[in-house]
């Protein structure tokens, strides 16, 4: 077993450890609303299109794969509407709840009352801190940090820069995610700014992930420090406000940008070179995942975890389903749309198509 940062562990799936959580109720056939024994609650599709474009999708299709009833909707950023959401599922006949929290306060209140009515609470992506939901799915997001901490030091490097100045732009400051990606790339800098390799830059979180809140925090960032020379931006929506504005100074592709979600923009940039690289996340992998525990769990059946992430609030380990991420170059953007998560069609797109060919896509 791995044991990781913050107390991720995983192991290989061949040797998944059975749990004994199971949830009430039988499955039921079809898809939709009512009368579902699953409820899915995707939290927005402002702060990034995977939740509508692959989360939504694949969830779905897995669902209707296994001929199990589900009910997926979108709070759309309301923390009203998300507990309104939750109510009308679990009141609905909803065994289990599959969610993707918008803040902890909102997941934990939640989580509180499905159990009150015997509801299991799968948290989807997000851990919700201090919430106590039976099961977490997501990928080791401690990882993903290192992959793009790792993913800047390695373009800086490639360009030979001399002691550059390195600013964070980090995610949601009330996601738990961010949280984790953080701690990830900041193992791998800071001991390069121990040692003098590199200067620590502009360190800010962008609030509920908003694109336009990244593009006028970076733009201060780099009025106030116009010397920066490499950005971790914790997704590829963060990298391309921060790339907007690096245009305007005619920086872009001078100054290396991280990413993650490999986003048809994020993949663009990155073959522009205007970003150094992405972290793709097998989103169809996680729906999969998610939807087999959860069809699981509505059957009665044990629920199964590969391993487990501790909850730094509540101080205990939450048994977790965990994949693994993958860094993309230009090189390998041809991974991506091998694995069918975007299409050549979207991404080869005007002045993309020759870069496309040249990267063999």
């Amino acid at each position: 077993m791995r044991k990781g940062i913050l107390g991720v562990a995983a192991v290989s799936v061949a040797a998944l450890t059975s749990l004994t959580l199971t949830a009430c109720g039988d499955d039921s056939t079809g898809s939709g609303g009512g009368g579902a024994k699953i409820g899915v609650i995707l939290p927005d599709s402002k702060t990034s299109a995977r939740w509508e474009t692959a989360d939504r999708k694949y969830l779905q299709q897995a669902f209707d794969a296994a001929g199990v009833k589900a009910d997926i909707q979108n709070a759309q950023g309301d923390k009203n509407a998300f507990q309104t959401i939750a109510d009308q599922m679990m009141t609905n006949g909803a065994s289990v709840l599959l969610m993707t929290n918008l803040d902890s306060g909102t997941g934990k209140a939640v989580i509180q009352k499905a159990k009150a009515q015997g509801v299991t609470v799968i948290d989807y992506d997000r851990l919700t801190l201090g919430g106590g939901a039976q099961f977490y799915v997501s990928f080791d997001n401690v990882k993903v940090g290192s992959l793009l901490g790792e993913g800047v030091a390695k373009c800086l490097t490639d360009k030979n820069a001399a002691n550059p100045v390195v600013a964070y732009l980090n995610g949601g400051p009330t996601d738990n995610n961010a949280t984790l990606l953080k701690t990830g790339y900041d193992a791998v800098l800071k001991p390069k700014f121990d040692a003098g390799q590199y200067t620590k830059g502009p360190d800010q979180a962008v609030p509920e992930w908003d694109n336009t809140q990244a593009g006028t925090i970076f733009e201060q960032m780099l009025t106030s420090q116009p010397n920066i020379g490499g950005v971790v931006a914790a997704n590829d929506g963060l990298a391309n406000a921060a790339i907007s504005v690096l245009k305007k100074q005619k920086l872009n592709g001078q100054v290396p940008v991280s990413g993650q979600d490999a986003t048809v923009q994020g993949l663009q940039n990155v073959l522009k070179g205007d970003q150094c690289m992405t972290v793709y996340k097998a989103i169809k992998k996680e729906a999969e995942a998610a939807a087999e525990l959860a069809i699981a769990l509505t059957k009665g059946q044990p629920g199964h975890a590969n391993g487990k992430v501790q909850d730094p609030e509540a101080k205990t380990d939450v048994p977790s389903v965990l994949l693994e991420p993958k860094p993309i170059y230009a090189q390998q953007v041809k991974d991506v749309v091998a694995d069918g998560y975007v299409t050549k069609a979207e991404l080869c797109t005007g002045e993309i198509a020759k870069l496309c060919a040249d990267n063999g896509i």
